[in-house]
C-alpha cells in the first residue's frame, strides 16, 4: 500500500507529475517551519494561559511600549548589508504585539516602511537556551537605553488608563490580538499538534497549499480559479507561524504574496460560504487526487463563519506526567481517525445500490464488537466523502475495512468479497501520516491519523476477596501457605484496573480486628477512627493456579478518619490534605457537600458536585444521546485546581464514587484522586445507612470480556452522529463513558449482590460485621 498519487481522468484541471515537480520546486519555504512551529505553539499556549494579558490596560501599556520603546529598538539593532535582525527577544507582552502586527503582513510592511525605511524581521530562536538568553540580552541593551522604563509590563490589570482617541496604527493593533486571542484554544490546542510528525506532514500539506495558489495565479482569469481558498487547521497553523517571520515570509511568497492576501480566508472571515468549502475541497482533489480534510486537519471554519465545533474528548498538552512514579500504572495513548472513501469512476452509485454491498469498518484489538456498516451506494466517484471519523486507542493496533454482501432466504449472514486494512503503525510511517488503498479494485480508500498522544487516565475499582492485616486474602489456600496461623483482621478489598483492565493498585478498606477460631472467636468491628482506607501499587500475587492472592507490599497512600458524626465525616490523608464530607439526611438528593483543604499553598483544590467544565454534559446533548438523568448527576465530582496560571479553575479529574470510576490528567495524582472516590463513597454509605456503592459485595464480579469493548477503546467524532447506519454506532461504549457511565461500566454491583449472593466462608466474618463496619 502507498500514496495514492497520479491523476483522475475526470478532472480536466488536474496537473501531470511534471508540471506538479515543477510547481512544488518553485514553492520554496526557508524557514525552519517545524521548530518554528513548535516554538509557535508553545509560545501561544502561553498566551492564552496569562489572563492578564488580555486586559484593556495591560494591551494598551503593550502597544505604548511596542510602538514607542521596542520597534525603534530593534530597528537600530537591525544593521549590516542583510539587515538581518539581532538575536535577542522582547519582554513577553511586546512579543504578543509583534506576532499580531505581523500577521498583517501588508500594514505590517507599510507601518516599518513609513517609520524606519525597512522591514524589520523577527530572529530564529528555537532552542529554549538560546531563548533565555535572546531574553537576558535584552533585558541589558534595554536597561542602558530605557533606564526609566521597566522591562516587565507592570501596569496593574485593574488600573483604567486614561488614553486620548487611539490613532490609526493602535486600532489596527487592537483588532488583531482580538483577533488573533482565541485562536490557539479554539483551534490549535490538540496535544498532537506539537509532534514532529504532525508537523512534517502539516509542512508537506502547506506547500502544496502554496502551489494551488500558484497555480490559480498562473491560470490568471479561468473560472475555476475564481473561488477563494479555506485552509484547514494544519495548513493555517503552518501559514500563521510562515507570516510571523516577516522577512522570511515576504522572500518565499514574492511572486504570490498578492495572490495569497487575495484568494485564503482566515477563520475570522464571515464571509465564508458553502461554496467556498466545496470549490477548495474539489481544486484539492483534482490536483492531488486526495481528500483535502484529514484527521488533525478539519477545516478552520465552519459555514456559520465562526470557528468550527470542537470535540467531545477532551486532551491538552501536559508539562509532565506526575504518575510516571507509580511502575504499574501505564499510560494510555489516543489518536484521530479519519476514513475517506471514493467509487472508481467505472462504477456509479446506481450500479453500488443494486448489488447492495457495504463496507464495514472493524478494529484490530480492544472492540472486536465493534461492526459500523455504510452502503457503498452512498458513495459516489465524483469526490471523497468521509466514511468514519472517530478516536482510538493506540492499543486497538488498527482498522479493518471489508467489502460484504448482504445473505439472501437460505445464508442470512452476510459474505465477505475483499477487505483492506490499515495499521497505525504502517500510517505513522507514512509521509503525511496517510495513504489509500483499493478494495475489490472499484472502492478507494483513503485513511489518515495523527500521532497518538497521552490522554487522560481511566480507573475502575472493581470488587475483590476480603483480606486480613497483612494483605492475604481471607481463604482456606493462605491459611494452609501460614501453616494454619489465623489469618488477623478483615478488610474489604478493591482491585483498581485501567482502560485495558490491567490490574495497577489494591485499595483496602479496614473493617474488622481480631482472629477468627473455632469455637467463638470471631472479628470485631474496629472504632471508626481505625477504619482507615489503604492504597497499595502494583498486582495481586497470585497463589498458582487459583484466583487467591497477596495484596503488594508498598503502600502508596492512606486515608484515616479524624471525626465522625451523623451528618458530617472528615479524613486526613497521607498527602497532608483533609476532606470533610457532610450529608443533610433531611434535604433533597443534592445534600452532599465536600470541603477540601490542602497543603500546598500554589495551588487550591476544589471540588464540585457533578460533571464540571469540559465534562458537562448540555441538556441537548442528554436528550439527543439519551444519557443519564440528573439523579446520577450526584454521584459525580469534578476535581478543578486554582493556581497563578489557572486563576480561574482547570479540571484535572471526573470522580464517580458511586460507581468507583475516575478519569484524570496525567498532571493530577492517581492515587491522590482514589483516595477521594473512596472516602466519599464510604462516608456517604455510613452516613446514609445504605450500601451506595455496593461496597457490601465480597467477591469479583463477571466482567465484559476483555478486546470485546475496552473502556474508552474508541470514541466516535460529532460528526457521526448524523451519518449513523447502525446500531452498533449508537452504543454508549463508542461515547465519552460520562455520558452513560452505569451502562458503560457495566453491572450495578448493588444488584449483583442482592440478586446472586454468592456464600462466604466463617472465617471471611458474616454479613453482620460488614454492614456494622460500612453502614451502620
Amino acid at each position: 500500500m502507498s500514496e495514492i498519487n497520479g491523476s483522475n481522468s475526470e478532472f480536466p484541471s488536474t496537473r501531470s507529475i511534471s508540471s506538479l515537480i515543477s510547481e512544488e520546486e518553485a514553492v520554496l519555504v526557508t524557514l525552519d517551519l517545524v521548530s518554528a512551529t513548535r516554538r509557535n505553539l508553545k509560545f501561544l499556549r502561553y498566551v492564552a494561559d496569562s489572563d492578564w494579558l488580555h486586559h484593556p490596560s495591560t494591551l494598551i501599556e503593550a502597544i505604548r511600549r511596542y510602538e514607542e520603546l521596542w520597534m525603534p529598538l530593534i530597528s537600530d539593532l537591525t544593521v549590516g548589508p542583510n539587515q538581518r535582525p539581532p538575536m535577542i527577544l522582547p519582554p513577553f507582552d511586546i512579543e504578543w504585539v509583534w506576532y499580531c502586527h505581523t500577521l498583517n503582513p501588508v500594514h505590517y510592511k507599510d507601518y516599518c516602511k513609513t517609520r524606519f525605511s525597512k522591514v524589520i524581521g523577527r530572529a530564529t530562536l528555537f532552542d529554549e537556551e538560546n531563548e533565555e538568553y535572546a531574553v537576558n540580552r535584552c533585558r541589558e541593551i534595554w536597561k542602558k537605553r530605557y533606564p526609566n522604563e521597566a522591562f516587565e509590563n507592570e501596569v496593574e490589570s485593574q488600573v483604567c488608563l486614561e488614553v486620548e482617541k487611539k490613532s490609526a496604527d493602535e486600532e489596527i493593533l487592537m483588532g488583531e490580538m482580538r483577533k488573533q486571542r482565541g485562536v490557539y484554544e479554539k483551534l490549535f490546542r490538540e496535544p498532537y499538534m506539537g509532534e514532529i510528525v504532525y508537523l512534517v506532514a502539516a509542512k508537506r500539506r502547506y506547500k502544496k497549499f502554496l502551489q494551488l495558489v500558484v497555480m490559480q495565479q498562473n491560470d490568471g482569469d479561468s473560472d475555476e480559479c475564481s473561488c477563494v481558498l479555506v485552509p484547514t487547521v494544519d495548513i493555517l497553523l503552518m501559514w500563521l507561524t510562515h507570516q510571523s517571520y516577516p522577512t522570511v515570509y515576504a522572500a518565499d511568497t514574492k511572486h504570490m504574496e498578492d495572490e495569497l492576501l487575495l484568494r485564503v480566508v482566515g477563520p475570522w472571515d464571515h464571509s465564508v460560504k458553502e461554496e467556498d468549502i466545496q470549490e477548495t475541497k474539489k481544486l484539492w482533489e483534482a490536483t492531488f487526487d486526495q481528500p483535502y480534510e484529514k484527521a488533525g486537519g478539519r477545516l478552520a471554519a465552519d459555514l456559520r463563519g465562526g470557528i468550527a465545533v470542537q470535540t467531545s474528548v477532551y486532551w491538552v498538552v501536559s508539562d509532565s506526567d506526575v504518575n510516571i512514579k507509580y511502575k504499574s500504572l501505564h499510560p494510555r495513548f489516543l489518536l484521530e481517525v479519519c476514513v475517506f472513501v471514493r467509487l472508481r469512476s467505472h462504477m456509479d452509485a446506481t450500479q453500488a445500490e443494486k448489488t447492495r454491498e457495504f463496507l464495514r469498518l472493524r478494529m484490530f484489538k480492544c472492540h472486536k464488537e465493534l461492526k459500523s456498516d455504510k452502503p457503498v451506494w452512498r458513495f459516489t466517484p465524483d469526490s471523497w466523502q468521509k466514511a468514519w471519523h472517530f478516536y482510538s486507542e493506540f492499543g486497538t493496533k488498527g482498522v479493518n475495512l471489508e467489502l460484504r454482501h448482504p445473505g439472501n432466504i437460505c445464508f442470512k449472514g452476510t459474505g465477505l468479497l475483499d477487505n483492506v486494512s490499515f495499521s497505525w503503525v504502517d500510517l505513522l510511517r507514512a509521509p503525511s501520516l496517510a495513504f489509500g488503498s483499493e478494495v475489490d479494485q472499484k472502492i478507494r480508500v483513503f485513511t489518515s491519523i495523527t500521532p497518538p498522544v497521552q490522554a487522560p487516565y481511566l480507573l475502575k475499582c472493581v470488587p475483590d476477596r476480603v483480606s486480613d492485616d497483612s494483605g492475604a486474602m481471607v481463604s482456606d489456600v493462605m491459611l494452609k501457605l501460614n501453616q494454619y496461623r489465623p489469618q488477623e483482621g478483615r478488610w474489604l478489598s478493591r482491585t483498581v484496573l485501567d482502560h485495558a483492565g490491567r490490574e495497577c493498585f489494591v485499595v483496602r478498606l479496614r473493617v474488622g480486628g481480631g482472629f477468627w477460631r473455632r469455637g467463638g472467636e470471631r472479628p470485631e468491628v474496629v472504632e471508626w477512627e481505625d477504619r482507615i482506607i489503604e492504597i497499595r501499587e502494583g498486582p495481586w500475587s497470585y497463589v498458582a493456579g487459583s484466583t487467591i492472592g497477596k495484596a503488594p507490599d508498598k503502600v502508596v497512600g492512606t486515608a484515616k478518619p479524624t471525626e465522625e458524626s451523623n451528618e458530617r465525616k472528615s479524613w486526613c490523608f497521607s498527602t497532608g490534605d483533609e476532606l470533610t464530607v457532610q450529608w443533610e439526611a433531611a434535604a433533597s438528593t443534592g445534600a452532599l457537600s465536600l470541603t477540601l483543604n490542602t497543603q500546598n499553598p500554589d495551588s487550591l483544590v476544589k471540588l464540585f458536585k457533578g460533571r464540571k467544565m469540559q465534562y458537562e454534559v448540555s441538556k441537548e446533548e442528554r436528550k439527543l444521546r439519551k444519557t443519564e438523568n440528573e439523579v446520577e448527576e450526584n454521584g459525580f465530582v469534578t476535581v478543578v485546581r486554582f493556581s497563578d496560571e489557572n486563576p480561574n479553575g482547570k479540571a484535572t479529574a471526573l470522580i464517580n464514587w458511586k460507581l468507583l470510576a475516575v478519569e484524570l490528567s496525567p498532571e493530577e495524582d492517581a492515587v491522590f484522586v482514589l483516595l477521594l472516590c473512596l472516602a466519599i463513597l464510604r462516608s456517604v454509605s455510613e452516613m446514609r445507612k445504605e450500601d451506595v456503592g455496593g461496597l457490601l459485595v465480597r467477591r469479583r464480579l463477571k466482567e465484559i470480556k476483555l478486546g470485546e469493548k475496552d473502556w474508552g477503546s474508541v470514541i466516535l467524532h460529532p460528526s457521526n452522529s448524523c451519518t449513523t447506519t447502525t446500531s452498533s454506532l449508537s452504543s454508549p461504549h463508542l461515547q465519552p463513558w460520562y455520558w452513560n457511565a452505569k451502562t458503560v461500566l457495566g453491572h450495578d454491583p448493588r444488584a449483583e449482590h442482592t440478586l446472586n449472593q454468592p456464600s462466604f466462608s466463617v472465617a471471611e466474618g458474616d454479613e453482620k460485621l460488614y454492614k456494622r463496619g460500612i453502614i451502620s
